[in-house]
């Protein structure tokens, strides 16, 4: 089974440790990292050394709430949002892609959150993360 790479605690993910991991995949994850950062989403991305997972994670908030966390792979990045019974009804009715909210509505739930990855290679997929990241932070 694949895992997250950034696996060395002592080596701290910067852009140049990023850039050379995912190659071409490069370009979107500046791309997402640009956008959510800036005035729209006024998202705050942290990076830290998880040692359960033995890799590093990217959690990023707004204010308190956590909106969703970046993982690091070979060639590509992924988005994970985890969602309430509450409110992971409202995946549905966003307008993205249908093969992820197939993929979200077959997830099992993680104790009682409802796990929503996506694997990002490319900037094409960015609208559908933001569309997400929106409804996340419109979330009491």
């Amino acid at each position: 089974m694949e895992k997250p790479l950034l696996n060395d605690p002592e080596i701290n993910p910067t852009d140049e440790v990023i850039s050379g991991v995912l190659g071409k995949s490069y370009d979107a994850y500046k791309q997402l990292m640009s956008t959510i950062t800036g005035d729209r989403y006024s998202l705050l991305p942290e990076w830290h050394y998880y040692n359960h997972g033995k890799s590093w994670l990217c959690k990023v908030t707004f204010k308190k709430k956590t909106v969703c966390w970046l993982s690091v792979w070979d060639r590509f990045f992924m988005i994970s949002f985890y969602f309430t019974e509450k409110n992971f009804h409202g995946i549905a009715g966003l307008d993205i892609d249908k093969s992820i909210k197939d993929g979200f509505f077959s997830n099992k739930a993680i104790g009682k959150l409802l796990p929503l990855g996506i694997s990002i290679n490319t900037t094409d997929q960015i609208n559908d993360v933001l569309k997400i990241v929106e409804y996340k932070k419109s979330l009491k």
